[in-house]
């Protein structure tokens, strides 16, 4: 009974801990599109409140590694500084730009679709780089993808051609951090937990942001007209902080099947949402074809990603098992080096969400990879 109750309990904090993701990462995206909509808050500044996530998030992560030490910094290099973190933060700030721009000129649920596309440029990018080879199932997935989403584009009402441009070039941007993110840290044999990652690359993402933002957004801020509302601000950028570290919570109690379909069931609900807090947003019914033949690929695709997880986690156990019978002392250590590999390989393949600072696109990010839960 005892037992069945401990159960219960750990089964209801994992549900609490999704439900808080899936709040959190609702609630980013369509309060950022609420500040920066002209319809409603009226700061049609993407750069600025993106660097004011960067500058927050950067300065919150410092505080929590240097000050009260809550996670231990990596041993960072001017090397790999220069080689991995510049130009991993340079395409990250790309895609937050881009992507924060795109609310400017289409709806949340038209985003939202568009982003299906995120596997489809994470897999061509990596089959560019050689980091993943072009097979046939994966390849008729993207393509049924691709299908979903220029049928959903063509049902679109309010098709505005810059702000598609704006999201898929934000999409690319993210795809390619990813790959990097893949081949030069985790190459180096790197691990970036959430809060480690924003500690380096916050910092050198808002440099980055701050050349596009002096050309191009800082002239039309000068207008006396232009509101500020310190609390507005602070809140945005505390919820963007509260989703990066609900989505280390939730990968630490979960899995990367629960993690996926958590996605899947946000991305709907914001779609809903979207429609009913933004009255101009609407929907078509070749909205919703569209958008679902793209999911059936989505799914599928996640499918077969948590299905090769699975297999090399078995191979890894199976390896493991081989080992165990040398030594006692080796036994002990092929235990531990296996755990850290299984929590490392599920953390890699899930899918993330693009509003936390630096865990992207709610369909796949590398860069949240970080400690074992305790």
């Amino acid at each position: 009974m005892a037992t069945m109750g401990i159960v219960t309990k750990q089964h209801l904090l994992t549900y609490m801990y999704l439900l808080v993701y899936i709040t959190l990462s609702s609630g980013v995206i369509l309060y950022n599109k609420w500040v920066l909509s002209t319809l409603y808050f009226n700061f049609p500044f993407p750069i600025t409140l993106t660097m004011i996530h960067m500058a927050f998030s950067g300065g919150l992560a410092f505080l929590l590694v240097r000050v009260f030490k809550v996670v231990s910094p990596i041993k960072m290099t001017f090397n790999i500084y220069a080689t991995c973190v510049v130009p991993i933060s340079a395409f990250f700030s790309a895609s937050l730009w881009f992507g924060n721009t795109a609310y400017l000129f289409i709806s949340v649920a038209f985003i939202q679709m568009l982003k299906a596309l995120m596997p489809v440029a994470t897999f061509l990018v990596a089959v560019t780089c050689g980091t993943e080879k072009l097979r046939c199932d994966v390849f008729w997935n993207m393509v049924l993808v691709s299908v979903g989403v220029v049928i959903s584009s063509y049902g679109e009402i309010q098709f505005n051609v810059l702000g598609t441009v704006y999201q898929v070039t934000g999409i690319v941007a993210e795809a390619l951090r990813l790959v990097l993110t893949q081949v030069l840290l985790q190459k180096k044999g790197l691990t970036l937990n959430p809060i480690t990652s924003l500690y380096y690359i916050a910092p050198c993402s808002f440099v980055f942001l701050f050349i596009p933002w002096y050309i191009l957004e800082k002239p039309e801020m000068e207008d006396p007209h232009m509101q500020f509302n310190f609390w507005i601000f602070f809140s945005n950028a505390v919820c963007a902080f509260a989703l990066n570290l609900s989505t280390f919570l939730v990968i630490g109690r979960t899995g990367a099947v629960t993690i996926r379909v958590a996605g899947v069931l946000k991305d709907w609900l914001l779609i809903t949402l979207s429609t009913v807090l933004f009255p101009e947003s609407k929907i078509t019914g070749l909205n919703i074809i569209g958008y679902a033949i793209a999911l059936i690929g989505v799914v599928m695709y996640n499918y077969l990603k948590v299905r090769d997880v699975r297999t090399s986690q078995l191979q890894s156990s199976q390896d493991g098992s081989t080992k165990e019978l040398q030594t006692e002392k080796k036994t002990v250590v092929d235990m531990d080096n296996r755990e850290e590999t299984l929590w490392n390989d599920s953390v890699s393949d899930t899918n993330f969400d693009e509003e936390a600072p630096l865990m992207a696109s709610s369909r796949t990010s590398h860069l949240g990879i970080g400690r074992k839960p305790a």
